[in-house]
């Protein structure tokens, strides 16, 4: 909401927060990024046990394989396509980054394909190696999926949809739907526990991240309980 708003949750320079929260969405610290990972990353593999794909979770981490440092598979699916094992590499970018910025104003998903091509650029030749299909999942941090994502949900829900008896449309709605609640929901949660307001929420670093995820908790819950007192009081007053 802040990201699409425009509306500023903090006015003080900190080091990991910027006036509109972008930077919370990107940063390191703290680990807010790879849990949004490992979400996304469940969230689909369940969506690949419900439609009865072999797959293996963080498939090529071996520490003592040269191209482990990669991680190439944060899903290895068997059979995938033309027999061939795939390997899908979830990654989420942002598209207000200087590399992909000026494409991002004019086509949504641009960075979302930019980061395709580096993975392949990356990725390919181990892969081939191990003789998978290297199938990069990018999404940027404002829902938007890359081509090759959008191919494979698509896939997935076809098979889900002949296993189901449901409408295909209605399954890969379901897909996004899931993905992308997670997905944002990652990023509010990177943003409230950077951000300072006054009266709800007190200042913390990234580096105190325990105490400032209790803090805006707490807080949350105050606001809900204040905005919920303020809609009853204003539906008396309509009585």
């Amino acid at each position: 909401m802040v990201a699409w708003s425009g509306i500023p949750v903090c006015t003080l320079p900190w080091q990991c927060l910027d006036p509109l929260g972008h930077h919370a969405t990107t940063c390191k610290r703290g680990g807010d990024v790879v849990v949004r990972h490992n979400t996304l990353r469940d969230v689909l593999a369940e969506t690949c046990h419900r439609a009865h794909l072999g797959i293996q979770v963080e498939a090529g981490n071996d520490p003592t394989a040269h191209h482990s440092h990669t991680h190439p598979a944060d899903l290895l699916l068997t059979n995938w396509t033309t027999g061939k094992t795939a390997a899908f590499d979830i990654s989420v970018t942002s598209p207000l980054n200087t590399h992909t910025l000026m494409e991002a104003r004019v086509s949504a998903g641009s960075a979302a394909l930019a980061s395709e091509g580096r993975k392949h650029r990356a990725n390919d030749a181990k892969c081939e190696e191990l003789g998978w299909l290297c199938v990069p999942l990018i999404a940027d941090t404002y829902g938007a999926w890359g081509n090759e994502a959008v191919e494979v949900f698509s896939q997935l829900a076809s098979r889900l949809a002949t296993l189901t008896c449901r409408p295909k449309s209605a399954i890969l709605r379901d897909i996004y739907g899931r993905l992308n609640l997670h997905l944002l929901r990652a990023n509010a949660t990177a943003i409230l526990t950077r951000s300072i307001q006054k009266n709800y929420y007190t200042t913390y670093s990234c580096r105190k991240k325990p105490q400032a995820r209790q803090v805006v908790v707490t807080a949350w819950c105050s606001m809900s309980g204040k905005w919920q007192q303020s809609r009853s009081a204003k539906s008396e007053q309509k009585v």
